[in-house]
């Protein structure tokens, strides 16, 4: 089964998509009131929320009942949840980054942020070289300019079959998992590919720059080109040459005043290329990889199997340059249509990357293709 991936956005100019429009009606945009679950003990079915400091607390929720009905019992949620939080390992490079960087911003209010407004600043002020220190200097002050960045709602679909589930039950199985498997990969490929394929997302009004746009590497039009004039696996591009390739990205971003650290980014066809030796003679022998690793600044190689053939990135991992805009952890939620009385179910997340430059468009991202 194929499972569309949808990203919605709700912005100050109206909304676009099925799950922001509901979550745009709703008055209370809370993720936990879509995971109802059935208690067969009192017939009822209830909501967890959170009351408290410390999420991984039992005591800081509360049950309330839930009048719309649910149709998993607690520890069937469990197992979806589990089965999510497994799917997260996979070879998904440049989110992960961002996450173990610490370039991260945690939004307050994930449901009820639609724009993010940010903003670059402006070169000032300069120092003044005086015998009596009395001189004054340059009355200047920082420029700071308005920014906005569309919240996206990143959502897969799956069903679980009522007559799978009742067998479940009545056998005492474990939950088959398989269907949100898929769909929770498929969210996470999508949330990848915001980052590293030439995909735009624009909504609503434009920001100072003219442009209201979730962009990723490859199509930021601040990015710092660099020309590939021998692909890396072309029979006759050496060892050598590769290595060349990288220390001009590296010049690249320093001559634009970033001076690191790196990620080095590939496609999936030079994996297998970078370990090949770079040099078989003297006691010193190396891979390419191995080699490259040898630049100073470049913290790390990584192969994005979502990046597209013969492009390469260097990326500043600093806030000032890409951080993830993070408001809602990938999780699962009930839905519901046809007046109630159809129960769907949906891998939903709030994340979207954000890739900036200051007001004289220097940024750290280079881009050789």
């Amino acid at each position: 089964m194929e499972h569309n991936v949808n990203v919605d956005v709700i912005t100050r100019n109206g909304v676009n998509g099925e799950v922001a429009q509901m979550l745009s009606a709703n008055g209370q945009l809370a993720p936990e009131r879509m995971r109802p679950f059935y208690d067969p003990k009192t017939g009822k079915s209830y909501i967890s929320v959170f009351t408290g400091t410390d999420p991984s607390n039992p005591k800081h929720y509360k049950l309330i009942v839930h009048d719309g009905g649910a149709t998993l019992e607690r520890f069937e949620w469990v197992a979806l949840d589990r089965a999510l939080q497994q799917i997260s390992t996979i070879r998904l490079g440049g989110v992960a980054d961002l996450v173990a960087n610490g370039l991260v911003y945690n939004l307050g209010n994930a449901m009820g942020t639609t724009v993010l407004e940010w903003h670059d600043v402006s070169d000032a002020l300069e120092a003044e070289l005086t015998m009596d220190g009395i001189s004054r200097g340059k009355n200047d002050r920082v420029v700071y300019t308005h920014n906005y960045l569309p919240i996206p709602i990143i959502h897969a679909d799956y069903e679980i079959n009522a007559r799978v589930l009742a067998a479940s039950r009545a056998l005492g199985n474990p939950l088959d998992t398989t269907m949100v498997e898929r769909a929770g990969r498929k969210v996470l490929v999508k949330l990848e590919q915001m980052l590293f394929t030439d995909t735009k997302y624009s909504f609503g009004a434009k920001d100072s720059k003219g442009r209201n746009t979730i962009f990723s590497y490859i199509n930021y039009p601040d990015r710092l080109p660099v020309p590939l004039t021998v692909a890396w696996d072309e029979s006759g591009k050496t060892p050598a040459q590769i290595v060349e390739d990288v220390r001009k990205m590296k010049q690249k971003s320093i001559d634009a005043w970033h001076y690191g650290p790196w990620m080095l980014y590939i496609p999936t066809a030079y994996e297998t290329i970078i370990d090949e030796d770079y040099s078989v003679t003297g006691a010193n022998n190396m891979t390419i990889r191995e080699r490259i690793l040898k630049i100073s600044g470049i913290k790390g190689i990584k192969v994005i199997d979502t990046l597209p053939a013969n492009n390469v990135l260097l990326v500043q991992m600093t806030s000032d340059v890409v951080r993830l805009v993070r408001g809602l952890p990938i999780q699962n939620i009930q839905w519901q249509t046809e007046g109630k009385f159809v129960n769907h179910f949906k891998v939903i997340t709030i994340q979207v990357p954000q890739i900036r430059s200051d007001q004289s468009g220097k940024t750290g991202i280079v881009h050789l293709a």
